[in-house]
């Protein structure tokens, strides 16, 4: 037969994935069976490895942590086999180079981790970003539970379906598509952020509200006081609503895994992650997509495409504790976030897509930016004077 004729074989599948975000309050706490139980719901009465992969941070500021968790693994230990906790460094730190996923993957291995075993990541969303892509390398993907500390872990970063670590000068070079077996929110963990932890996570709630919801956009207005004086019922809120919203344009958005060029999801966020290496991650994530998106709101009332909706939405940032200046100090530094502009682009892949408001609730991608109205726009949020270029 010749082998040219040969007919061509091919083959479809479909895999369905399913995860649950669950909330509650001292999560090991010896009379709080939730974890435990999210362990039964894989393999019932089996005791499943568990290492657990902590953020520092998290371990500075409640340092019974560690003696906790093992009681609680000690408790219910038909269910539950304690291997060993390891502590990585908190932000962006454990994100910057592979020492923190090599020492992920060490502890993997040592442990005897298999696919059947769990890795648990609690911290932040960088340390659960970090986790979860070493956690999906090692054998091919472990399971993964997340149990995010910070606000924007807990309502954005860790509801998601990504894992990455930064590579080359770049945010989230090194990445993975991997859906977590859980994720649970622990609303304890908030009461020892910092305020700018605090604040900064409420960037990715006022995203997704302008993005998709005018209603959750004004119960974020009308209770701004109130979200800056680190009131917990509203945060609660605010946090269940912006995971919900995320969660169903994962689902609904009828791409999860990004294989097209449009991420809604990124507004504001072309800026945001030069701004965050620019600034060597002295700006927080959720500080950084606050000034992005501020950006991007300018520019969008300069081209036309958003009306009298501008002024609102600002002081609405501001009154929920967003300082909006860009912290550059010169000509050239302007000229380096601009090229934010085609990272962005080479980052997503395909042709240029950047997603602006129309209105509060409605967005729109546009596919070419004018350098000049963007730069218009970033200029207007320096504070000292600069020169033309």
């Amino acid at each position: 037969m010749d082998k040219n004729s040969l007919p061509t074989i091919q083959q479809e599948f479909k895999v369905r994935y399913t995860y649950q975000l669950f909330f509650t309050q001292q999560l090991f706490a010896l009379d709080n069976p939730l974890f435990k139980n999210v362990l039964a719901s894989y393999r019932p009465n089996e005791a499943i490895k568990c290492l657990f992969i902590v953020d520092e941070g998290v371990m500075d500021n409640h340092s019974h942590l560690q003696e906790e968790i093992k009681a609680y693994c000690h408790q219910f230990q038909n269910q539950i086999q304690f291997t060993e906790l390891i502590v990585v460094p908190g932000g962006e730190q454990s994100k910057k180079d592979q020492s923190s996923v090599e020492k992920c993957l060490e502890a993997i291995n040592n442990n005897a981790i298999c696919r059947h075993s769990f890795v648990i990541a609690i911290g932040g969303g960088a340390v659960v970003d970090m986790a979860g892509y070493a956690s999906t390398i090692a054998h091919r993907g472990v399971q993964l539970i997340r149990i995010p500390t910070t606000v924007l872990a807990q309502n954005d970063a860790a509801v998601g379906v990504k894992n990455s670590v930064n590579a080359f000068g770049k945010k989230n070079f090194l990445g993975t598509f991997s859906i977590p077996f859980a994720i649970i929110n622990d609303l304890d963990f908030l009461q020892t952020l910092e305020q700018r932890d605090w604040v900064a996570g409420i960037a990715e709630a006022i995203k997704v509200a302008l993005l998709k919801d005018q209603k959750f956009f004004e119960f974020i207005e009308s209770n701004a006081q109130a979200l800056a004086n680190r009131e917990m019922e509203p945060m609660a809120y605010l946090i269940h609503r912006c995971a919900e919203l995320h969660m169903e344009h994962i689902a609904k958005g009828g791409d999860p895994f990004e294989n097209g060029s449009s991420r809604p999801l990124d507004f504001g966020h072309w800026s945001a992650h030069k701004m965050e290496f620019m600034t060597q991650y002295a700006l927080r994530h959720g500080e950084a997509v606050a000034i992005g998106m501020a950006i991007d709101l300018v520019y969008a009332q300069l081209i036309g495409l958003l009306g009298e909706d501008l002024d609102r939405i600002l002081s609405v940032m501001k009154k929920v504790g967003f300082h909006l200046e860009v912290p550059l100090e010169n000509d050239g530094e302007i000229k380096e976030l601009l090229k934010g502009i085609e990272e962005f682009r080479e980052h997503l892949g395909g042709e240029l897509t950047i997603t602006l408001i129309s209105e509060i609730g409605k967005q729109k991608d546009v596919h070419t930016i004018d350098y000049e109205v963007m730069e218009q726009a970033i200029r207007s949020f320096i504070l000292k004077p600069q020169n033309s270029l």
